[in-house]
């Protein structure tokens, strides 16, 4: 491993069990993507004392569900899995169909809403802080994501570690410690979540181009993760521009 590759992983190690000692109870909200192995690798290789959860939304692909099982065989540690209510799933289905959210943003938040968002609730309460993946680069709606938040809609710290990493870092990272990875992401999908809401990418596309690719990018968010104020980070950020604050 270059020397450049050992100091990123020894700074997110040391901001990890910083993490895990302040707040006790932090947990991982994994989504099983690139960014969450490395963050995933690093707390249990070193054993630290930081949970790790994921959220089932009853319509991820295959080869995510089983990531879940290769992360047990490779650390002997098995994630938490939350899932929706299978009540409110039903009630969408019946109400609007099975795949209503491509008909309107709307719909589909309300989907995001069911499967994703409420679960997540669930799986937050009665922990100190959270850690996610989430990189600046990833999309246009977090391109002022900080690396330590406080989550208004939650009330816990909310941290993002690898908010300055880059693609070649995370990469360069799971090559050199040989993480487990999601097969599709060597399919053409960086950024992988529902089956039906994703797809691969051509090259040259944008890496969040293949979620929700019938939306425009700015609508791009699930709900999961709010500004610091409790608003969809992009409504933030646009809301900046019309006041003149930046370009």
């Amino acid at each position: 491993m270059n020397e450049w590759l050992h100091g990123k992983a020894v700074e997110l190690a040391f901001t990890l069990r910083e993490i895990a000692t302040e707040h006790p109870s932090a947990a991982l909200a994994s989504s099983l993507g690139a960014e969450d192995m490395v963050v995933t690798d690093v707390v249990l290789r070193h054993d630290l004392d930081i949970g790790i959860f994921t959220l089932d939304t009853g319509r991820l692909h295959p080869e995510t569900v089983g990531l879940i099982d290769a992360i047990e065989r490779r650390y002997g540690y098995r994630l938490a899995v939350f899932r929706p209510r299978p009540e409110a799933v039903d009630d969408y289905v019946q109400r609007h169909g099975p795949d209503a959210f491509y008909e309107s943003t709307a719909l589909r938040k309300q989907c995001c809403q069911i499967r994703k968002v409420e679960p997540l609730r669930r799986a937050l309460a009665g922990k100190a802080a959270w850690i996610t993946g989430l990189r600046r680069a990833q999309a246009v709606t977090r391109r002022e994501l900080e690396v330590r938040e406080f989550d208004a809609a939650h009330g816990i710290p909310k941290f993002n570690p690898l908010a300055a990493w880059s693609d070649a870092d995370v990469w360069a990272y799971l090559h050199a410690f040989d993480v487990p990875t999601n097969p599709l992401h060597a399919r053409g999908y960086p950024s992988i979540g529902c089956a039906p809401c994703t797809r691969a990418i051509a090259p040259g596309e944008d890496p969040r181009a293949g979620r929700w690719w019938w939306e425009r990018p700015e609508t791009k968010e699930c709900g999961l993760h709010l500004a610091p104020d409790g608003r969809l980070a992009r409504e933030k950020q646009m809301a900046t521009v019309g006041a003149g604050l930046v370009e």
